[in-house]
């Protein structure tokens, strides 16, 4: 595990990607729609905008975490009647946030239910039995480090991230 996230996140704890130009080099957000199709699209998101970041390299690992993210949101953290045509918000939005040396990939959606029920980093060994967490298995064998958190104040849900360190 690389370098813990959390403190670079902090402004997704309010839902949105950190705006201050000093923090952040580059930031993109799209929402999904409560459709399993959505994932190709989180995929063609990613691959645009890591292409614009001159970040074609890390497509494969990212493009990697992106869907097994976006598939645990859609899978496992929508509500039965959120997947109705005509949704007014998409319930799930996909970050990608670049700093000099490092890629954060985020997922929110409204579930304030722990990622991967239990799925623990730290429990790598124990992992590989489990009926369900095998995707993050994947996002902490891809990625740097990964984490979730709850969202704050008035909007209901979590985020779960993945962080990439970036080599000049």
């Amino acid at each position: 595990m690389g370098t813990n996230g959390s403190t670079m996140l902090e402004p997704l704890r309010q839902g949105l990607p950190p705006v201050d130009p000093t923090a952040v080099s580059g930031s993109a957000s799209c929402a999904l729609p409560a459709r399993f199709e959505a994932v190709r699209g989180a995929r063609t998101f990613t691959r645009s905008t890591l292409s614009q970041w001159g970040l074609d390299g890390r497509f494969d690992d990212v493009a990697l975490v992106v869907s097994e993210l976006v598939t645990n949101a859609l899978r496992h953290a929508l509500p039965e009647d959120s997947r109705r045509a005509g949704e007014a918000e998409p319930p799930v939005r996909l970050h990608l946030m670049r700093w000099r040396t490092r890629l954060v990939c985020a997922v929110r959606d409204p579930s304030e239910d722990r990622p991967g029920g239990c799925f623990s980093p730290e429990r790598t060994d124990e992992n590989f039995d489990l009926e369900s967490g095998r995707g993050l298995f994947l996002v902490d064998s891809y990625s740097d480090s990964w984490g979730w958190h709850p969202l704050a104040g008035r909007l209901t849900g979590k985020v779960v991230w993945a962080l990439f360190l970036l080599h000049d």
